[in-house]
């Protein structure tokens, strides 16, 4: 069933990081702590296509685990976790639920990583009337299934990624907007939800659209879509991408020397690794994104400080949502004070998530009957070779470069 990684350290009583006296809690409420740890189950693609973000959660699932830890446990009762590699696969990670659930006995459940794992695996949790926060399915699909069980931890759903972006762009004279566009997404849901929530707002302004490529998730041969980039030369060049096949993609345009005077990328660029990867010329590089180290929220400063100094690098976005996911679920567990796998417990920590607010490290969190969360993305650029918050202007930690230089 893959890798069986199972996590968690010993000191006592009380967490929700900032959640202990939520609307509604009853904290105190410990009849089911009896000593017996809490365990969480889940499975991440550890391996296989999207193993690089795949480990980013598991690093914030098991900060968050020590975390809660080392400030008391949930309920009076130590948190372990037991963690599956589903190896990118979605038949692989529907058993790995399953294993989780009835094999391994586990309280509670945590979402994957991606859209393509996050609905088999929601499936099977609501088919054992599990609760079912998760940190990485954005896409549309996700909340059309008809999961009720279900809640994505971060501020907006993919459509809504490039939203300040698009604003932005709108805002331009329309002699500085640009003319033309170009697509290129995995064959995703996630991927392909964010930059055609670009593409349709881009069109309703009337920019053209030149190039439409969607390729399989296991492309690492970008020559082909390359070159038809490069012939369009379009004045935005828009990738609904991964991490590794963005990198792959961005090198072969720099081979062919295409330029696009706006280049935006989902998820890759906020990857420690993406600018090695790419020779360094990340220069006005743009990607939405659902955090950031330096944001205000309540609790983030506290995060980035235990973060940091438990592996030597600030969170990213992957282990931030990875962390968010377990804020969500401290605040109905211990506002609702049981976590079991009872089916009674289950609805009373879904039905709470319904009706209350979430301080998180991304911001406050409400949800619709669906799951999607109601906020917006930020929108990063690199900028002087640092990744800096650009839009909303009210958010903005440097000017955004309009047209980026060569790369």
């Amino acid at each position: 069933m893959g890798k069986r990684v199972i996590i968690g350290s010993a000191v006592a009583a009380l967490v929700a990081f900032g959640q202990a006296a939520v609307a509604g809690g009853s904290s105190g409420d410990t009849e089911s702590g009896d000593g017996d740890p809490i365990v969480i189950g889940v499975s991440l693609p550890l391996t296989g296509d999207f193993s690089e973000p795949g480990k980013g959660v598991q690093r914030g699932y098991e900060a968050w685990v020590d975390y809660v830890n080392a400030n008391g446990g949930l309920l009076g009762r130590q948190v372990e976790m037991i963690i599956l590699d589903d190896q990118s696969s979605a038949d692989r990670v529907a058993a790995d639920y399953e294993k989780l659930i009835n094999q391994d006995g586990v309280d509670l459940v945590f979402g994957p990583f991606s859209t393509r794992l996050v609905v088999p695996a929601a499936q099977v949790a609501l088919d054992y009337g599990f609760l079912f926060v998760e940190p990485a399915g954005a896409a549309e699909e996700v909340f059309t299934q008809g999961f009720t069980n279900l809640f994505y931890a971060a501020p907006a759903v993919a459509q809504d990624h490039y939203d300040h972006l698009a604003d932005y762009i709108e805002s331009l004279p329309e002699d500085e907007r640009p003319q033309t566009a170009a697509y290129a997404a995995m064959d995703d849901p996630f991927a392909q939800g964010t930059a055609y929530g670009l593409r349709d707002r881009l069109e309703e302004m009337g920019i053209e659209t030149v190039v439409d490529e969607v390729y399989p998730p296991n492309t690492t041969d970008f020559s082909s879509i390359a070159n038809k980039l490069a012939d369009a030369d379009a004045d935005i060049l828009v990738g609904g991408s991964q991490y590794q096949d963005a990198v792959n993609l961005i090198i072969a345009v720099q081979q062919l020397d295409y330029q696009p005077r706006m280049a935006a990328f989902s998820t890759a660029p906020t990857n420690p690794e993406f600018v090695e990867a790419i020779g360094g010329n990340v220069e006005g590089i743009l990607s939405p994104t659902g955090y950031t180290p330096e944001a205000t929220y309540e609790t983030n400063a506290e995060f980035v400080e235990f973060y940091t100094e438990a592996t030597g690098n600030p969170p990213a976005e992957d282990e931030a949502n990875a962390w968010t996911t377990g804020q969500v679920v401290a605040a109905a567990v211990e506002a609702v004070g049981c976590a079991d796998p009872d089916p009674e417990c289950q609805q009373q920590l879904i039905d709470w998530l319904r009706e209350n607010e979430v301080q998180t490290v991304v911001g406050p969190l409400t949800w619709d009957a669906e799951g999607r969360p109601q906020g917006a993305h930020l929108i990063q650029q690199y900028v002087d070779g640092e990744i800096r918050i650009v839009l909303p202007a009210e958010a903005a930690e440097a000017e955004i470069i309009p047209v980026k230089p060569e790369w």
